[in-house]
């Protein structure tokens, strides 16, 4: 019986290929050696999680985890962030280690698409999380690494967006009076869809004043001059969230990251975890976040142990993509040789990896298309009767 889709593969996954692969791996080198810099400490956890624990407190929707059940009947999920599973395991394993605690990772998550639109399923992040420090001075070093992260990757041209979930749920309860009526308000800014929210808020049922409230928070977007107008539109809720915004533009001025760091009070998250500081990565390349984080003061007390948190994470494959990823330059070598010829041929290759080279070994009975493959190849050397010969392509 024939299988008409054994090519195909399940929806949201894809394949690395060689170059790519290269690249990628090049680029995690270059982010993890930062990370590990600034003292952070990698860690690995499992790729299936219990439902009931990491899968309940990930944030992601229920409908976007994949499940399975083990022998005992049990459910579980292959983890759908990192911010969850890091938690128990300080919980857990590490509960005897004191706080603060910094810990980093390089890890594939998974979320399951109904529509796939180009999305995919699996995808590389890396990340850090900060662990029971809740000060100003943690949020701008967690902020700051992901600039530094990011710039040592290689990317140049890239803002980081900066908003406070705190102010928004003040203002928002100030004006509408209930959570269900400003869910409403945040589902629209989640989107993005701006257009959407003025509208809905010029019908709702308030004071012009209060209405004015609502839209003048559109316009609070940009650099320290912001905080004032921000000031003018809460009582005394939100107060704490721009004295904290203001301290940690400060602080950032220290690690001279400033120019890299905006001011979007419109700023909010679909991981419902996050309590404070919150902030997204963008650049001209792509029209979407290639990488978020914010502070989660209540998740940790979920498994346990409470603590204060912040982290970031950064989506791996839209780096890449923003990066304009292309064939590394690393030259690649090939040696054809002849049966007779072996010996001098690996022992060629040998001479060649020790100087740092990436050498292909190749015997000349074992290809059908000589001409072809050796095209493959930036430097091919023939190793072939009584003669050795090279050629760069």
């Amino acid at each position: 019986m024939s299988k008409p889709f054994v090519f195909e593969k399940p929806m949201g996954m894809r394949d690395t290929l060689p170059v790519l692969y290269q690249v990628k791996q090049q680029v995690r080198t270059v982010m993890e050696q930062e990370i590990r810099e600034w003292g952070y400490q990698f860690i690995q956890t499992p790729t299936l999680e219990y439902y009931d624990t990491v899968g309940e407190a990930s944030a992601i929707l229920d409908q976007q985890l994949f499940k399975l059940l083990d022998s005992e009947g049990k459910t579980l999920v292959l983890r759908p962030d990192m911010t969850a599973p890091i938690a128990r395991v300080v919980s857990s394993s590490m509960k005897d280690v004191s706080y603060p605690i910094r810990l980093a990772y390089d890890s594939a998550v998974f979320r399951s698409q109904q529509r796939e639109g180009g999305r995919p399923a699996e995808f590389e992040q890396v990340g850090v999380e900060l662990i029971g420090d809740g000060t100003s001075s943690a949020d701008a070093e967690v902020i700051a690494l992901m600039v530094s992260t990011l710039s040592k990757a290689g990317l140049q041209e890239f803002k980081v967006a900066v908003g406070h979930i705190g102010f928004l749920n003040e203002l928002f309860i100030e004006v509408l009076g209930n959570e269900d009526r400003a869910e409403e308000l945040l589902r629209y800014l989640y989107e993005k869809n701006y257009v959407g929210y003025a509208s809905h808020v010029k019908n709702l049922p308030l004071s012009s004043i209060d209405k004015k409230r609502l839209l003048d928070l559109l316009h609070l977007r940009g650099g320290e001059e912001v905080l004032k107008s921000a000031e003018d539109l809460t009582a005394v809720g939100g107060r704490k969230a721009i004295s904290d915004l203001r301290e940690l533009l400060n602080i950032l001025e220290l690690y001279g990251v400033q120019d890299k760091v905006v001011l979007d009070f419109t700023l909010f998250s679909h991981m419902s975890y996050y309590t404070g500081i919150v902030f997204e990565g963008y650049t001209n390349e792509l029209g979407f976040p290639l990488c978020s984080g914010g502070r989660y003061d209540q998740l940790l007390g979920e498994f346990g142990r409470s603590a204060q948190a912040i982290g970031f994470g950064i989506r791996l494959d839209y780096l890449l993509e923003a990066l304009s990823a292309k064939e590394p330059s690393a030259p690649r070598s090939c040696i054809i040789f002849s049966a007779e010829n072996r010996k001098e041929a690996i022992a060629k290759s040998r001479e060649l990896r020790e100087q740092g080279r990436s050498v292909v070994v190749q015997d000349i009975s074992g290809v059908g298309n000589v001409d072809e493959y050796s095209g493959r190849f930036q430097e091919v050397i023939y190793v072939i009767g009584k003669s050795e010969r090279g050629e760069a392509r």
